[in-house]
């Protein structure tokens, strides 16, 4: 294990931050360490929450073949919700994992470690980004809010899996892929099958590219005992990685098929798993499960494979309206 560093980096910057991203560069010096402590300087987390939304919404409006203004709504609301309850899901976890985060590295830079946010200010700012969240699910159908705060179970409890479970990424995996079935349901006003099943699809996802993630630190997590799937698997994981290729890619593909019926639509939503797969396979021929660098770099680029999902799926909700 590396030996942290004894202070904060230079200006309180993180060690993992998106070089020149914008909180490191424009933001309020005094408001910058509450915007590191919910990742805003690290965009990628936001977007991986934020894309099941945006399909489970468009894969909705194909199915129904409706589209209103309050969409457009749902659609903004899913972005803005996603970057609030993010950023209050990182603050708990860093709230809860201070001590561990001190011991590695990569993050004892991390803003509660470093000393530049104390824990209870943090718990502040974890209360404020969650009531305008919450402020935001108010304005969606009755059962899409009570599916808003029932996402709230796996928020809490992911960051403890790692103390009790070889498998937190699957705690990672319900949390983050929640938005699909709430979106589906703000549309529709009511939960379908389909949505169940590219939930699913989304939790296999999340397998996969937080197993990436996570053998950055496979080394620390061993000393101080935090499990991951990473270590589960060691030098197996490009194995597992390729079954959860396949598993993400038909779970997605059979939402589709359920979703919608044989025509145009079904056939362009259905590039949407095709593309992601492919994007998948890219980081396949390029991983490097012992280069900490790669690992992060690959983790980031998923972001990419899942818009390319939205822009199908949203094709196909174009589509459904014509047809």
């Amino acid at each position: 294990m590396t030996t942290p560093p004894s202070r904060p980096e230079p200006a309180g910057i993180v060690s993992d931050a998106v070089d020149g991203n914008w909180v490191d560069r424009f933001a309020p010096l005094r408001l910058r360490p509450y915007l590191r402590l919910s990742r805003a300087d690290r965009p990628i987390g936001t977007w991986l929450l934020l894309l099941p939304c945006w399909w489970g919404l468009f894969l909705s409006m194909a199915t129904d073949s409706k589209a209103s203004v309050f969409d457009a709504w749902i659609f903004v609301g899913c972005a803005a919700g996603a970057f609030l309850m993010r950023g209050a899901g990182c603050t708990w976890n860093d709230i809860t994992d201070r001590e561990f985060d001190a011991k590695v590295a990569r993050t004892a830079s991390r803003p509660i470690p470093s000393g530049q946010v104390s824990p209870r200010s943090a718990m502040i700012w974890m209360i404020v980004q969650a009531a305008l969240a919450f402020l935001i699910l108010l304005s969606l159908p009755l059962n899409a809010i009570y599916l808003g705060i029932l996402a709230l179970v796996p928020v809490a409890v992911y960051p403890f899996a790692k103390r009790f479970t070889w498998w937190p990424q699957i705690f990672l995996g319900i949390a983050f892929n929640w938005g699909a079935l709430l979106a589906w349901t703000a549309h529709s006003g009511s939960l379908g099958l389909p949505a169940v099943i590219l939930y699913l699809g989304g939790m296999i996802w999340t397998l996969f590219y937080d197993t990436i993630y996570a053998h950055q630190d496979i080394e620390d997590d061993a000393l101080i005992g935090v499990k991951s799937t990473a270590r589960l698997f060691g030098q197996t994981s490009p194995r597992w990685l390729w079954g959860f290729l396949t598993g993400t890619t038909m779970l997605l593909a059979v939402a589709v098929f359920a979703a919608l019926p044989p025509g145009p639509a079904r056939w362009l939503a259905l590039l949407g798993p095709v593309a992601l797969a492919l994007q998948m396979m890219w980081q396949m021929r390029r991983l490097d499960i012992n280069n900490p660098t790669l690992c992060m770099r690959l983790f980031r680029s998923n972001s990419t494979g899942g818009l390319w999902v939205t822009l199908f799926f949203a094709g196909a909700a174009l589509l459904s309206q014509v047809t």
